[in-house]
Parts: C-alpha cells; structure tokens; sequence
C-alpha cells in the first residue's frame, strides 16, 4: 500500500496560503516513505489559492525522492500543448517523478474564466489527453481536431519517464471510468466515494478495456486522514476545520450531483475515512487494499488546521502506520 499526501493549498479569511509550510509538510512526508505528495486545483477561490503546477515545480526543488501527482488539473480547460510541455517540464525539474491527474471539473464560473463552455468539457477533455500523450510520445504530431490544430508540433525536451509519466483521472460516474480505462493508467477516486460503492466501482473500473499503450489500471483512493495516539484526539483536530471545508465544498459544488455528501455528520464522514489511532489507521488502509487500492492519497490539513497538527499526523503515518501495515 502506497501512501500519498493531499497538500493543502488552500487558506481561511485570517491568512494567505503558506508554500514553506508546504514545503516543510512534503520533506516529512518524504522522510516518513509517502509515495506521493499530491496537489488538486481551485480557482476563483477569494481568500486565495495556490496554482497547482507552479506549486508542484516549486515543491519539486525542495524534495529529492518523493513522486509528484496531481488530481486533478481540469484539462478541458486548458490547450493540450501548454499541458504537455508544462508538465514534461516538471517530469525533467524532478528527475521523473512526475504523475499527471485530471478531471473534467464541474464549476461553470471556471469554465468561463477560460473562454470554454462545461458542454463541451468531455470532447475537451478527450482531444487534450490525447494530444499531451503523443507529445509527450512521438517525434512530431499533426492534428486538425475541434478544438486544436497542429502541424509538425514536438516537445524538446520530453519527459525524463520512458514512455512517458503516469496519467491519472477522476470520475465516478461509467462514462467517466470507462474513459478512465481507455485513456489514462489509474484512477482516483472523489474523497466522499461511500466505501460501500467503491468495490463495485473498482470492478466496473477494471472491467473496461485499456489501450494497448495503457501502463496499468492503478486504483487510488482518496480519503479524509488523521492518525493520532487516540480516536478522540484525532477528531478533536480535525472535525472543525473539516467541517468548515466540507460547508465551503456544498457551495462549491451546488451543480454537482454529489453536493449533497458533504452534509453528513461526523459518523458518516469518519466511515469513510482513515482517522484514528495508528492501528485504526492501518486496519483501515487494510481495509481499502482488500478492496483492490494500490494507493491511498489522505488529505489530512483542510483550511484553518494549524501547522503543527498536521505535522503531527504526516509522522504518525510514518513511524507507527506504515510498520504496521508492513508487519501484517
């Protein structure tokens, strides 16, 4: 079981977001064995939020060892050709430590941001994944498509990863896992995906065909994290700030199918999370590679969650969970 860490980049009304602190999250998650250190992406967020690949280079020069991941950018919104050289770009910075997440994204105010229209986010979003993949592949690519034309288009340099990095993708709905299936090599799921659906899902998931450049059909969960010495002082940190992001995500989310899963209580919340003490936590982990996981990304500061509470729970995971989880 591999583990990622979800960074915050987000702050309240009283402050900016902090990257040192970023920063000073990442390096302990590096030391403590995370696989990942993993940004998603927000715009017209008013108290302010960092842009998510920027952020990934900055974080790529102050690590050595740790993967870089994303999930997810909202490609549609963006031409292919930037992604793919932005992105091979950090792959290079980083010594291939690169994997790039994607979803559709699902807040209109965002699409117009950049002069694009959510009924056209799927053809969008197909048209630059293919692009960024071939970019990042071949020698040269020429393409007339609805939304991008190029003739004779190559990136030099490519990304340090042969063939090339990992593509990840969001979804919950089959369309969204079959297009998982077909055009990336895993996928993430939403952090309120019940745990009671997630085996089905994972099933319909690995059921669907994969191309035959496919690298894998990597399944990562996405949960709600905090391990502590006890239950009780594991909420005791996180059901306030939680709850103050999970209210900002119903508004957020006022359009989406889903809004309605950050209403729930406590109980709810925690039975589909990893929170608790370090045995909890790696019963829990447990629990989620029987389903089929090969990772878990935990996002364990949400905004108004001080520094050092979050650095108590990265190294929680490190020195009691994860011996745990090696020792079974």
């Amino acid at each position: 079981m591999r583990l990622g860490l979800y960074v915050n980049l987000y702050a309240d009304k009283a402050d900016r977001p902090r990257l040192a602190d970023a920063v000073e999250q990442v390096r302990l998650a590096e030391e403590a064995g995370f696989a990942w250190v993993v940004l998603g992406e927000r715009h017209l967020h008013r108290p302010g939020y960092h842009e998510a690949v920027t952020s990934l280079a900055y974080l790529a020069a102050h690590t050595e060892r740790i993967g870089l991941a994303t999930a997810g950018l909202i490609a549609p919104v963006y031409h292919p050709v930037w992604l793919a050289e932005t992105l091979a770009h950090i792959d290079v910075l980083s010594g291939g430590r690169l994997t790039a997440g994607f979803v559709l994204g699902y807040r209109p105010e965002e699409f117009t941001l950049y002069g694009t229209q959510p009924r056209e986010r799927v053809a969008r979003f197909e048209e630059c994944l293919e692009l960024v993949t071939r970019l990042w592949t071949e020698d040269e690519v020429t393409h007339e498509g609805r939304f991008a034309s190029l003739d004779g288009a190559f990136l030099s340099p490519r990304p340090v990863q042969s063939p090339r990095p990992r593509i990840w993708n969001g979804g919950r709905v089959p369309a969204a896992l079959e297009r998982t299936a077909r055009m990336c090599d895993g996928w993430t799921t939403s952090f309120n995906e019940l745990d009671a659906d997630l085996p089905g899902k994972i099933a319909e998931y690995l059921s669907y065909p994969r191309r035959a450049e496919s690298l894998g059909a990597e399944v990562i969960v996405c949960r709600e994290g905090y391990c502590a010495p006890t239950t009780q002082l594991a909420r005791a940190a996180l059901e306030e700030p939680l709850r103050g992001l999970y209210d900002a995500y119903g508004d957020w989310k006022r359009t989406s199918a889903d809004a309605e899963r950050y209403a729930q209580e406590w109980d709810d919340i925690a039975a589909r999370s990893v929170i608790g003490s370090p045995e909890e936590c790696a019963d829990r982990l447990g629990h989620y590679a029987a389903m089929g996981a090969d990772g878990v990304v935990l996002r364990v500061q949400p905004p108004g969650m001080p520094q050092a509470d979050a650095l108590r729970a990265i190294e929680a995971y490190g020195t009691d969970v994860l011996p745990l989880l090696a020792a079974r």
